[in-house]
């Protein structure tokens, strides 16, 4: 491999010692893309909420339904996915990709070593497209800005936003309402259980370094759909966002997150 690639293959130096949402969420899915200190802080959330690993399920599995509603009934052929995470099944363009192969999907998250999977395992149908970049979510001009989001996505064409399981890292102080637009979004709540252990839980995630905090349905609707149309059925919890006919569901109090599509009119 020549000396070009090399670099470009290269991870980036990261702080192992400090917890990460990406890979976080890895272990929370049973994963084994992380470390000792990402497991300290899920198994101190996990102590305050038990059903934390069943919420992180059921979101996964409400982020394939919205893509397919998006690529099946609403036409939409181009994804944003700002704070992907590690890959896992069902990513975002496998999805969208079963059911039109000229999908195209940007994936973008800021830990490095999403990036060396992404690049490894995120591969395209022959028809569509997938890239990946580095970037935050706090300056979102920036990832729009980005070589390979202009490379890969007609701005001027509809473009699904996807937050899936990033805004509860946003506290009010950081002013998460100035960087949402049109989206698919997910988002912890406490609203379905016993409020003690949900502000346990946030109290372990804050303790290990990671801003967090829990909205409840109409602060998540304010927050991210603002001047947007909701689809059907609405904020609900993610495990009630379009179900399978038939398939067995999670209490909303096992879950913990709700979850809406919504479109620019």
């Amino acid at each position: 491999m020549a000396a070009t690639e090399l670099e470009a293959w290269r991870v980036p130096d990261f702080d192992t010692s400090r917890a990460h949402p990406a890979r976080m969420y890895d272990y929370l899915l049973g994963g084994e893309d992380n470390f000792e200190a990402d497991r300290a802080a899920i198994d101190a959330l996990l102590r305050a909420v038990p059903t934390a690993r069943a919420g992180a399920r059921e979101n996964r599995a409400f982020l394939g339904r919205a893509v397919r509603y998006l690529a099946e009934e609403a036409g939409i052929r181009q994804f944003l996915d700002i704070g992907a995470g590690l890959p896992t099944r069902n990513n975002v363009h496998e999805v969208a990709q079963s059911v039109a192969p000229g999908s195209r999907v940007v994936y973008v998250d800021n830990d490095p070593i999403v990036l060396a999977h992404a690049r490894a395992l995120l591969t395209s149908h022959p028809a569509g497209r997938t890239a990946y970049i580095q970037a935050d979510l706090h300056d979102p001009e920036a990832i729009l800005g980005q070589p390979a989001v202009r490379a890969t996505l007609d701005l001027g064409q509809p473009v699904a936003l996807m937050l899936l399981a990033v805004l509860h890292f946003f506290p009010e102080e950081e002013d998460p309402a100035a960087i949402v637009a049109t989206l698919v979004a997910s988002h912890t709540t406490a609203e379905y259980s016993d409020p003690g252990p949900a502000e346990d839980g946030v109290r372990a995630m804050r303790r290990a370094g990671v801003p967090f905090q829990v909205r409840t349905a109409d602060e998540f609707a304010g927050l991210a759909f603002a001047g947007l149309e909701m689809m059907a059925p609405g904020v609900v919890p993610v495990s009630e966002w379009r179900p399978e006919e038939g398939a067995p569901r999670p209490q909303p109090s096992e879950v913990g997150y709700n979850g809406a599509v919504a479109r620019k009119p």
